[in-house]
């Protein structure tokens, strides 16, 4: 082991020592026999400080009953008996904790067939002040066997003290509704962090693998009520959202109604004025040449508007006073009359 005790050292310093306490034996073939029974038995307690740290443990070095070293998995070598000892705790076991219930034959994160609630631990209050029932799970494993051993005295005990106030500090930061539903990992996720950073704050020497969160509901007292309430909130977020979808339907329709009707009276108000502008420049333009001329233009009106008048009418009216009107001859148009009998029918 680099830096650990040098044996042959050790076993010399031993017979130096023996040699000392025993110093007329020295010469003789007795005390060469002594001298190596002592030096056998120094060696054999020398080799007893030799021990192997398997994969799944750590070695807690403790000497006079003080901790001065972690070692690692492998071979390794400390003062014999009763000098220096060594505790091999296992660092790879996954324990777990149950908060709030207590079951037996469970599996791995699962509640068992015949469980107990715990009321005093899972009782938490929400960030919306309502009060929940919170089981969870929590699975640790040992990270620093040095500090496990000697910086806390319970370890179960303060895992799960941790483990409840920082449950009980995330679900506190939390509404009701996200601890029921759709947040429930993110809350475990939040809860684990926390119960780490605590223990790492105690030196506690324990790392959090996963907490999970079993069960939450409302207390079985109010539980009846609660549902009560919850189907109540469901119904309002239903009609809301009917609403709102009504409103969507309706308002663009009714929008492009106004803009559509808008659209339609601008076009009639400028097809309006343009109309009337364009009647008063006529009458405006009339109205000059009436004051240079007034008998022409008043005969030429006459006659504009009789021209007017008569050009649908199905008479032709000859005066016989007016020149051209003698020698007019009389006909009958009969294929025009049967026409317009046909017409008429």
């Amino acid at each position: 082991m680099p830096g650990g005790p040098d044996i042959e050292d050790f076993i010399r310093r031993g017979q130096e020592t023996l040699r000392r306490i025993m110093p007329g034996h020295g010469a003789g073939a007795g005390g060469q026999g002594l001298m190596l029974v002592a030096a056998l038995v120094v060696a054999a307690w020398a080799f007893t400080g030799i021990y192997k740290v398997s994969p799944d443990e750590q070695g807690v070095v403790m000497r006079f009953g003080k901790w001065v070293d972690t070692t690692e998995p492998g071979l390794h070598y400390r003062l014999p008996y009763p000098v220096e000892t060594v505790l091999l705790p296992k660092v790879t076991k996954i324990n777990q904790l149950q908060l709030g219930y207590r079951s037996t034959g469970e599996t791995r994160g699962e509640r068992g067939s015949t469980s107990r609630n715990v009321p005093e631990e899972s009782r938490m209050l929400t960030g919306d002040e309502n009060i929940v029932e919170a089981d969870a799970a929590v699975f640790w494993r040992i990270k620093d066997a040095g500090k496990f051993l000697f910086n806390i005295r319970d370890p179960e005990a303060t895992v799960k003290v941790a483990a409840e106030s920082s449950l009980r500090e995330v679900v506190g930061r939390n509404p009701i509704q996200a601890a029921l539903s759709d947040k429930r990992e993110q809350i475990a996720i939040q809860a684990q962090e926390e119960l780490q950073k605590l223990l790492d704050a105690y030196g506690a020497g324990i790392q959090i693998q996963q907490v999970q969160l079993q069960k939450v509901d409302p207390p079985g007292a109010v539980i009846d009520a609660f549902n009560d309430v919850q189907r109540a909130r469901a119904d309002q977020e239903r009609a809301r959202n009917e609403a709102e979808a009504y409103r969507n339907d309706i308002i663009p329709r009714a929008r492009g109604e106004v803009e559509r009707i808008t659209q339609e009276a601008q076009a009639y108000r400028e097809q309006v004025v343009d109309l009337a502008q364009g009647d008063a420049k006529r009458f405006l333009s009339v109205l000059g040449v009436y004051k240079q001329a007034e008998d022409v233009t008043a005969r030429r009106l006459y006659i504009e508007t009789m021209e007017d008048i008569l050009k649908t009418a199905t008479k032709i009216i000859i005066d016989p006073s007016a020149k051209g009107g003698q020698g007019v001859v009389p006909y009958l148009p009969l294929p025009e009359l049967r026409k317009n009998a046909g017409v008429a029918k």
